[in-house]
């Protein structure tokens, strides 16, 4: 990951607007920065959150509050509890998460 050239910048989470991303059951509230081809998110899994896709994409994921199960396409399963992170870099292996109780999450990818 590179980032770019940018200045000093703070981010008040409490105002940044939320976007709702359904699953196969419940649904994952977003809120998103940008800076250059860096993406940083606040995400929120609801209760019974099981994800509609696999995803290749890199991430570094700390878990903030909750826990969330991640499957990688070839079986092997992770659980990822409040105080944790895990990471994957672009193209390696494909992921799908689900949260029973819903978790929130901070994610740069």
């Amino acid at each position: 990951m590179v980032i770019p050239n940018h200045p000093f910048e703070t981010i008040d989470w409490t105002v940044l607007p939320k976007e709702i991303h359904n699953g196969v059951t419940g649904f994952a509230m977003w809120q998103t920065m940008q800076v250059g081809n860096v993406r940083v998110r606040m995400v929120e899994y609801s209760p019974d959150y099981d994800a509609d896709h696999w995803c290749s994409k890199g991430h570094i994921i700390f878990c903030i509050e909750g826990e969330m199960e991640t499957t990688l396409q070839d079986g092997r399963k992770y659980i990822l509890y409040k105080g944790m992170t895990y990471h994957v870099g672009d193209g390696n292996e494909a992921h799908r998460t689900k949260s029973e109780a819903g978790c929130k999450l901070f994610i740069v990818d």
